[in-house]
């Protein structure tokens, strides 16, 4: 009992171990980022690779139509060529028939003169002209098979023409295919920014109830940015839309300048009429001075004009349709599109 009585208790150190834990997951921290690191790295080089394949194939398609242009041409040329010798060919058989049958006529009026008169001078004249006849018939028939085989030549030409033709016809169709799935890759590009971006924004935003994603847009009530009939940003507004010009900022850095892509601010109101007297006239050019106006403070904030659109829209897209009074009519959407 007097050794229980005289032992003393000791606090226990939790540092050392709670140093260790921060020690571990700031190393783990470390390791991620630089693999996020790298993995940005490496995709970048990707698309570059796909762009620099984009074009080649785009020379390619074009080097096609060309020698298609060049290949039509001439296919016509020939055609041209080949009805035109058809045309003598039919005329030279003609001739060559009509000859023939003089000669035949000839030979049988010389056969009856013979027979019918004594006088051999008249028979020696009509065979001379059966001989010449008949030596024009072998001309014409030297001149029909050199045509022939003139045709036989433009044929297997225009044969070669044509597999010529189709074998470009075919090269094109692929090349179209290509040209097809690198747009669709650069789409899905598009699309994986766009959930990137609204990620952030949800990030950045949190769980505002007055802000919220419908669709493809992020959407802010008016009431956040603007004072009720008014265009200008109130100073809760500014801050909300510095940490959207912040977030696109990150964004133009890390989207490939070939990707066409823009962030189209849309202004939208409720159905009751503005204000008489006021600065503006109608819902349209409220609704479009709200947006030109977030337009301008993002642009203040560094983003670039070429990245931005600004789209007024009245009343007349409501997201409560029948009701004129509606506080969710009255907003402002952020929509990231292609150009």
């Amino acid at each position: 009992m007097a050794l229980s009585r005289n032992r003393r208790y000791e606090p226990v150190n939790y540092w050392p171990g709670f140093v260790d834990a921060l020690s571990t997951m700031l190393l783990v921290i470390i390791f991620l980022l630089s693999v996020f690191m790298l993995a940005q790295f490496f995709l970048s080089r990707e698309v570059t690779g796909k762009d620099e394949a984009l074009t080649r194939l785009n020379r390619q398609i074009e080097e096609l139509t060309n020698l298609l242009a060049l290949e039509r041409t001439q296919k016509s040329a020939d055609q041209s060529r080949i009805a035109a010798l058809s045309a003598t060919l039919e005329s030279a058989e003609r001739e060559q028939k009509r000859l023939k049958n003089a000669a035949a006529e000839n030979a049988a009026s010389a056969d009856l003169a013979g027979k019918a008169a004594a006088t051999a001078s008249a028979l020696d004249a009509e065979r001379q002209i059966s001989s010449r006849a008949l030596a024009e018939v072998d001309v014409l028939n030297q001149q029909i098979s050199a045509l022939r085989k003139q045709l036989a030549a433009i044929e297997d030409a225009l044969a070669a023409s044509e597999s010529a033709n189709r074998e470009s016809q075919s090269k094109i169709a692929d090349l179209g295919q290509r040209l097809n799935v690198a747009l669709a890759q650069k789409v899905q590009e598009l699309n994986r920014y766009r959930s990137d971006f609204f990620g952030r924004l949800r990030q950045i935003l949190g769980s505002r109830s007055d802000i919220r994603v419908v669709g493809d847009r992020f959407v802010f009530e008016s009431s956040v940015l603007f004072d009720l009939g008014k265009a200008d940003i109130s100073p809760e507004g500014k801050q909300s839309l510095e940490s959207l010009a912040n977030a696109v900022l990150d964004l133009e850095r890390e989207i490939p300048p070939d990707i066409p892509w823009i962030l189209r601010v849309d202004g939208h109101t409720d159905s009751r009429p503005v204000a008489g007297g006021g600065q503006y006239k109608s819902n349209w050019e409220l609704s479009a001075a709200r947006a030109v106006a977030v337009v301008q403070y993002l642009i203040s904030k560094g983003v670039q004009p070429d990245r931005l659109a600004a789209a007024g829209f009245g009343e007349f897209q409501p997201l409560d349709a029948g009701t004129d009074d509606a506080a969710r009519n009255r907003r402002i959407e952020l929509k990231l599109t292609e150009r």
